[in-house]
């Protein structure tokens, strides 16, 4: 995949300049907006709302505490903007006691993030609780693990239990589809 400005009309919301160095390394004519950190300032969410009238956005940030609640905050001002994620391995550095982040991920990584956007598709799903919760995914031992697993199967990252079934809902992810997942991150 090669992105060009022709070819990627997006912008692309990431956390700081060592993130935008990263993805221009590998997509030269990719543009991105720099939150600098998980208190995004109002200006940057004015800026995103703004340029959502005329592209897409599309929100890509560590696999992280911090990355989620920018990823929250930039999805409330902009609620049709794209999801890409990485998985915390994929964000693993190279020298220990730096950060993790998308700033360590690969291009191949970055290629397959962007290639596999997740869009808000609120009434697609027919997951409920309890079959959230049958499936393992909510309680008990193991879940935590589960989730992960299942999270990195449908490239939706990572969240505690109530985080989790709300991203599966939001993503229109279906029963069947989740089943799929459980049933293989089960088998490995």
């Amino acid at each position: 995949m090669v992105l060009t400005k022709k070819q990627f009309n997006a912008v692309v919301v990431v956390e700081g300049k060592d993130d935008t160095i990263r993805l221009k390394q590998f997509f030269p004519g990719i543009e991105t907006i720099e939150t600098n950190g998980s208190d995004v300032p109002q200006a940057v969410l004015t800026e995103l709302q703004e340029l959502n009238k005329k592209r897409d956005v599309i929100v890509l940030t560590d696999p992280d505490l911090n990355g989620e609640r920018i990823r929250r905050l930039v999805t409330e001002a902009v609620p049709n903007a794209k999801q890409a994620f990485i998985t915390r391995k994929e964000g693993v550095p190279q020298k220990r006691g730096n950060s993790l982040g998308v700033e360590h991920a690969s291009k191949e990584a970055l290629t397959r993030a962007l290639s596999d956007l997740h869009e808000v598709k609120l009434d697609q799903s027919d997951l409920t609780k309890e079959a959230y919760q049958q499936l393992g995914l909510a309680s008990g031992q193991g879940s935590r693990k589960l989730r992960e697993q299942v999270g990195i199967k449908l490239r939706v990252g990572y969240g505690n239990a109530k985080q989790f079934y709300k991203r599966l809902h939001t993503f229109g992810v279906t029963l069947a589809e989740l089943t799929a997942a459980v049933e293989e991150a089960k088998d490995e």
